[in-house]
């Protein structure tokens, strides 16, 4: 499931390129205005922080919703407390699109990450040039030089990564290439199973001063909590945002 979520979204980027080349991308992204410190938002507090997402759809359960305005949920999850917003971008299995997050980051002051399966520079420049303040770098979809190449032109271009984990050994080589914000991801992206545990299994594998962040089987206040205990710093909600009252969700999350 991974390799084609990413051959997917690599062939999108590429008829997106031939659309618009690099050079017209590279010079968009630089004409922005300075992306926002998405790390001092998240840093640890007295309250876990949340990561909301704007998700309309994923591979493993179809529509969640159909989200005329991202841009509209985008401000409730502001109003209600969310530390960043999330926007899928990937087209084929999520629904998403550049044009989501543009619109998402005209309507809120909060970090906004480009959510995607990301593995070609392009896709960084497209990124900013959208007004990204993060950008998703998952580390079971990258070779170590690529992953290294990437994380260094997201901070180039002044914005931050959260490296995506799924075991001891990735988090090490985020820990390796520098990764400030680290990510562990509850869901194997090969069979698309759940291990909610996951994340206290490897958490203590992340030093402090590295922000952890807890990603997907967050279902309910119960699920924050947990993760919380586990030594969490925040979470990434998108379903139970987006299926549910967003404001009342993330009032219960925010609680524990």
């Amino acid at each position: 499931m991974l390799n084609s979520l990413l051959a997917g979204s690599l062939e999108d980027a590429a008829a997106r390129r031939a659309q618009r080349p690099l050079s017209i991308v590279e010079a968009a992204a630089h004409e922005q205005a300075p992306a926002l410190d998405a790390l001092a938002f998240l840093q640890p507090g007295e309250r876990v922080k949340i990561i909301a997402e704007v998700k309309r759809a994923s591979p493993s359960r179809g529509a969640l919703a159909d989200i005329p305005d991202p841009a509209a949920l985008a401000a409730l999850y502001e109003d209600g407390g969310a530390s960043a917003v999330s926007v899928l971008t990937e087209q084929r299995k999520f629904g998403g699109s550049l044009a989501d997050l543009e619109a998402v980051r005209q309507a809120i002051s909060l970090p906004v990450l480009r959510k995607d399966f990301i593995a070609d520079p392009y896709q960084v420049f497209e990124a900013r040039a959208a007004g990204a303040d993060m950008v998703l770098l998952i580390v079971a979809a990258l070779e170590q030089p690529l992953l290294q190449e990437l994380y260094a032109l997201i901070r180039e271009l002044g914005m931050a990564a959260l490296v995506e984990t799924h075991d001891a050994d990735e988090v090490s080589r985020a820990l390796d290439i520098g990764a400030s914000i680290v990510g562990v991801n509850a869901r194997n992206l090969s069979t698309f199973e759940l291990d909610r545990d996951l994340f206290g299994r490897i958490a203590d594998q992340i030093p402090s001063g590295v922000v952890r962040v807890a990603e997907s089987a967050v279902h309910s206040a119960d699920d924050v909590a947990h993760y919380r205990r586990d030594g969490a710093d925040a979470v990434l909600v998108g379903e139970a945002l987006v299926t549910g009252d967003p404001l009342a969700t993330l009032a219960h999350f925010l609680a524990v």
